[in-house]
């Protein structure tokens, strides 16, 4: 098993076609954007992925953004294979991501993940993670 950084200089089509089917089992009605176009915007995205045997199992992210409330990080799309889940991947694949976005000057790393999803939820909690007292709404223009 590695776990990686992915940026543009190790992301080929190979990855590129494992993480969007990985991501069907997160959602399967996600519009994926390309790797390529989410990785262009270098030191706004911090990309981690997990393979075993040459397989893409397991994949999280963090956008990196700056506003007048502070510097700020979003944990996006975590997810690892079904046939890989409970074997500790999501911990060492969120170990990596929250250990990139050491020294970065980020005043708040949020997430956000359905309430259905506890196993999820367990595994931000044990790594410090609160439930935030907000509402989060969406618009899709």
């Amino acid at each position: 098993m590695t776990i990686e950084t992915l940026d543009k200089t190790n992301c080929d089509m190979v990855i590129q076609d494992q993480v969007t089917q990985l991501y069907k089992q997160l959602n399967a009605h996600i519009d994926q954007r390309s790797l390529e176009s989410v990785l262009e915007d270098k030191g706004r995205i911090i990309f981690i992925y997990c393979q075993i045997g040459g397989e893409v199992v397991g994949v999280a992210s963090m956008a990196l953004y700056k506003v007048i409330s502070g510097h700020k990080g979003i944990i996006e799309d975590v997810v690892v294979d079904a046939d890989h889940r409970g074997k500790g991947i999501g911990r060492k694949l969120m170990e990596k991501l929250l250990e990139k976005a050491e020294g970065r000057n980020l005043d708040e790393i949020l997430l956000f993940t359905g309430h259905h999803r506890l196993p999820a939820i367990g595994l931000y909690q044990s790594l410090g993670f609160k439930l935030k007292d907000s509402g989060l709404y969406t618009l899709k223009p």
